[in-house]
């Protein structure tokens, strides 16, 4: 190995350097310069995404969820009301024990937690089965309708007295309801939303209190893991869309300005020793604060805190090695390559990084939001092991030197119902819209149906990327059609793509990693994006801390490359970065590399199936 590189030679070599302690990233102190307005949304029945691995998934949390016994979901709602509670109980987190002890229960931790993250996800579903009219659909319909209805008949202060989730809770039940409202156009939805308000009112205080802080008097530890920090995205939206000026209200009183949000906004890092996935989650809450609320301090604290988090990333995308973001300095993110396996909370911590991507993408139209987004859907959440019928979920993402993909030994977490979500927002995550036209944000096998005027149009994208580097986007249209096409171009390019129109080559302008192609469309019309496919480094961070050059991950496109294990191997994995460099393709989706005489194989996360694994290997 070559014991030093310039910028520029590692640059031309393909090793990206990614490191936070000597590559600053932006702060934005100041008022951001936004003066676009943000970019829309297209609706769950506008795209469908028909990649076989977000298939897959789909058809799975489909069939999950409509095979859980409606008598089982309600028991919790039921006894805590004091009110017959027929039906088998889930069991796990869902499952109500009044004697619950957090020092030796599993089972009874979050009675009903997941209760509004599953209808939501039914409703998110039925939406998406819209598109082409797809079988299923009306029970999807009526199974969310009816869930909530049983809902409205079972709800009551006692429910949320009694459970150490409240804040949780509710921000579920909120979610599942507001989309109930404006995917189902459900009529009770709101009632409902306003009875569910009323009961659970006595049981929360009133503004934001920080994880692990007592508010409660006679409460124990377990009392103090509420997350109530992470309501105002959703009691935004639910305002936003008419359910009362309360509601705007109520998310602004829960805005965790004092000892979050301010301080971000003026680049101060506060995330150490957060709870991951809640403490980002609640930056989405300051996305819904710009968008629908008009702070643009909240955007500022958003995007700082996303820069803070990207400092402490791994290759994956993924953050927050058991359930904590680290602090600056302190070299944490290397000693958990071998003191834990719990390196990312993968559907829960997806959900929150997508939702928080696609707030700042529509806000500011920049690509490194997509790039992200990209990074950790292909390398986290579509390797995420299938959910059980019985409760068993993919919770953690293992990063250890000896990694493996196995199940929670929790049934019923609180992954169980964040991944039948991030699985139903694969295609609202895909395309963004402004008065102009389309912008492109993720490349995956899919189509979108949307209207210019008079004239019906589509894209589909029919393409094998990441295996290489060719995205191709056919457009039809019921009649020629003007509007601008933009395709994010990702980071790592390194302003090497190229574009073809009908099979000739065109320059397009770019403005904030997105190509432009504005003119009058017709059907037939194909566009190409070649992106430069080549292996890379990517050093493990180690924001304020000593640095590990010698600590690597291999990449491809927006794949990190995992290398497999042999059964019974426990010591780290060691090449030379030509030996890295050089690796051979040995398939569509895997790579040999070679050292002293003996062959390695590196597939992307979804294909690492039950082999251990190693995500960061040594260079020697």
């Amino acid at each position: 190995m070559r014991k030093s590189l310039s910028r520029r030679e590692l640059l031309r070599t393909g090793i990206s350097i990614a490191v936070s302690a000597s590559i600053p990233l932006p702060i934005f102190g100041a008022a951001p310069s936004i003066t676009e307005k943000p970019l829309d949304e297209f609706g769950y029945d506008e795209v469908q995404v028909r990649g076989a691995r977000q298939k897959s998934q789909l058809e799975n949390v489909t069939t999950i969820l409509m095979g859980l016994d409606e008598d089982s979901l309600m028991k919790p709602f039921r006894a805590m009301a004091g009110k017959p509670a027929p039906g088998e109980s889930l069991g796990g987190w869902y499952e109500w024990k009044p004697d619950y002890n957090y020092h030796h229960d599993d089972a009874g931790l979050a009675p009903g937690s997941t209760f509004g993250q599953w209808t939501s996800a039914l409703c998110r579903l039925y939406a998406g089965s819209k598109f082409g009219d797809a079988p299923g659909a009306a029970e999807l319909q009526q199974r969310a309708m009816r869930l909530h209805a049983l809902l409205r008949e079972s709800i009551d202060p006692g429910f949320f007295a009694q459970t150490r989730f409240a804040g949780y809770t509710f921000d579920k039940l909120v979610c599942g309801l507001m989309d109930g409202h404006h995917l189902l156009n459900d009529p009770a939805a709101f009632p409902t939303l306003d009875a569910v308000t009323a009961a659970a009112l006595p049981s929360l205080p009133g503004h934001a209190v920080d994880r692990e802080f007592q508010w409660k008097s006679g409460s124990d530890l377990s009392w103090m893991w509420d997350e109530t920090y992470t309501l105002p995205e959703n009691l935004y939206l639910v305002s936003a869309m008419g359910a009362g000026a309360n509601y705007r209200r109520m998310a602004e009183s829960y805005l965790d300005d004092a000892t979050y949000f301010e301080p971000l906004s003026r680049g101060v890092d506060v995330l150490a020793d957060k709870h991951a996935y809640s403490y980002v989650n609640a930056l989405c809450s300051c996305g819904q604060a710009y968008l629908t609320g008009g702070s643009e301090m909240h955007l500022r604290a958003a995007r700082n805190g996303f820069e803070f988090l990207r400092q402490q990333s791994f290759a994956t995308g993924g953050w927050g090695p058991d359930e904590n973001l680290r602090k600056p300095g302190y070299d944490e993110l290397y000693k958990s390559l071998t003191l834990s396996h719990n390196g990312f909370e993968t559907p829960c911590g997806s959900y929150a990084h997508m939702k928080l991507t696609r707030y700042l993408l529509r806000a500011t139209r920049d690509g490194m939001y997509g790039d992200s987004m990209e990074r950790v859907m292909q390398n986290t959440v579509l390797g995420a092991l299938p959910l059980q019928a019985d409760g068993h979920s993919f919770y953690s993402q293992d990063y250890n030197v000896n990694g493996k993909r196995v199940y929670s030994v929790h049934r019923w977490p609180c992954c169980s119902g964040t991944l039948p979500q991030v699985v139903a927002d694969y295609g609202i995550n895909s395309y963004f819209r402004d008065s102009e036209g389309v912008w492109v944000n993720l490349y995956q096998a899919s189509e979108l149906r949307w209207n210019v005027g008079s004239s019906r149009c589509s894209l589909e994208q029919t393409h094998a990327y990441p295996e290489d580097g060719l995205v191709r986007l056919r457009i039809s249209t019921s009649k020629p059609a003007l509007f601008a096409l933009r395709l994010r171009v990702p980071e790592w390019a390194g302003g090497q793509a190229a574009l073809r129109l009908n099979g000739h080559p065109v320059t397009p302008s770019m403005v904030r990693g997105f190509a432009t192609l504005q003119r009058v469309w017709h059907t037939g019309d194909v566009v190409e994006l070649i992106l430069p496919m080549a292996l890379r480094l990517e050093q493990l961070p180690s924001p304020g801390g000593p640095p590990h050059p010698q600590t690597v991950a291999l990449l491809w496109g927006p794949w990190v490359l995992f290398a497999l294990r042999q059964p019974g191997e426990t010591a780290a994995l060691t090449f030379s970065q030509d030996e890295l460099l050089q690796a051979k393709r040995s398939g569509p989706r895997d790579w040999t590399v070679s050292r002293a005489g003996a062959d390695r194989k590196f597939v992307p996360f979804q294909e690492v199936g039950e082999n251990s694994y190693s995500t960061y290997v040594t260079l020697v």
